[in-house]
């Protein structure tokens, strides 16, 4: 029999691996790599997920890694753009081509079905063969002659998304900076090639691995949310040996590393922003370690959430250079205190020291 770990021995663990029990003293690239990257389709949002989560986190240092080309921002897991570490993209992103390809055919099936992908790829890299950053659309109407019933949209975000391993250029995704989308090619941004396809599924491993660092225990199931991929059980079983196994209230079967921590369900978790998207939640399928089911689909509406006790327990909004909380259940004063308490501080963050405003809605 293994041992069952109940949901609050899983939300203390998911809060110790996702630096959200205690803040740590790690570099920002340590920190960006320990967490697999940042959901980053928000540009600003990476940097309250990292306040949040590390000591005396300065954004200029996020911006220095992201115009130094150690971080980029890039559509990878599920699809969607995170922060991530350069290191990790070239080693990562052959492994993930099949699955962002078919998740763009998917999307757009009827408007992509005459265009053979072989020669899109060639004719965007064509195009971007001059080093000049190009926009989704830019590059979709350079195009665009040659598959006119395609529309550029199914046609940009197939090159930019899939065929082509793209970065989007710094300044978006800068601190307090406002700027559109123009892409290069990994390659040109980081001066070589994605690392080819391990036929043995060395890369596979590694991902099992850093997914259960960073938010293990975790069933199959919660990795393939995760990455969005759905080949990885012969990477799971490659490792297997390596791992712990549990279960879960519900007779789901969780591996772990053997080291890795596993707080008292008991120990304190302290008042924690999270910005839209933060993985923290999107990194589950089943996301009832920290999130009510009846509130789960605030986690893919981009809502702002608070965490107390280590679960949901409210959304914020920064109005008028405050930070606004409407709680979804009733709060204590002990909590109403941890919030406004935080909240100042997250707002000071915010507004560079301009205001530390918290405004506390009535639930």
């Amino acid at each position: 029999m293994h041992p069952v770990l109940d949901s609050r021995a899983l939300n203390r663990a998911a809060l110790a691996r996702q630096l959200l029990l205690d803040r740590a003293e790690l570099p920002v690239l340590d920190a960006v790599t320990h967490l697999g990257g940042l959901q980053a389709q928000e540009p600003q949002e990476p940097f309250t997920g990292l306040w949040s989560r590390l000591r005396a986190f300065d954004p200029a240092a996020l911006d220095t890694l992201l115009t130094g080309r150690r971080v980029v921002r890039t559509h990878l897991m599920r699809r969607t753009v995170h922060l991530l570490a350069a290191d990790d993209v070239l080693a990562w992103r052959s492994r993930f081509d099949g699955m962002l390809r078919q998740r763009v055919v998917t999307t757009y099936r009827r408007e992509l079905a005459a265009v053979d992908p072989a020669e899109l790829a060639a004719a965007g890299r064509a195009v971007l063969a001059d080093g000049e950053p190009r926009s989704m659309g830019e590059l979709a109407r350079a195009v665009a002659d040659r598959w006119p019933d395609a529309g550029p949209r199914p046609l940009g975000e197939l090159l930019v998304a899939a065929l082509i391993p793209s970065v989007q250029l710094p300044p978006r995704g800068l601190w307090r900076t406002k700027a559109g989308v123009k892409n290069l090619p990994l390659a040109a941004w980081l001066g070589r090639d994605a690392d080819p396809l391990d036929p043995d599924d060395g890369v596979g491993r590694t991902l099992v691995r850093r997914y259960l660092a960073a938010f293990g225990p975790a069933a199959t199931a919660d990795l393939r949310a995760w990455s969005g991929l759905t080949g990885l059980p012969a990477a799971v079983k490659a490792v297997r040996d390596e791992l712990v196994v549990f279960r879960d209230e519900r007779g789901r079967e969780l591996l772990d590393l053997p080291d890795a921590p596993r707080p008292d369900p008991d120990t304190p978790a302290p008042a924690r922003f999270l910005p839209a998207f933060d993985n923290a939640i999107l990194g589950y399928d089943d996301r009832s370690r920290i999130i009510d089911d009846a509130h789960r689909g605030l986690s893919v509406a981009g809502e702002r959430v608070l965490l107390l006790d280590g679960r949901v327990a409210a959304t914020w909004t920064v109005e008028e250079n405050a930070v606004t909380v409407r709680p979804l259940r009733p709060l204590t004063k002990a909590e109403r205190g941890e919030v406004t308490t935080e909240g100042s501080a997250l707002a000071a963050f915010l507004s560079d020291g301009e205001s530390d405003r918290v405004r506390l809605k009535s639930s």
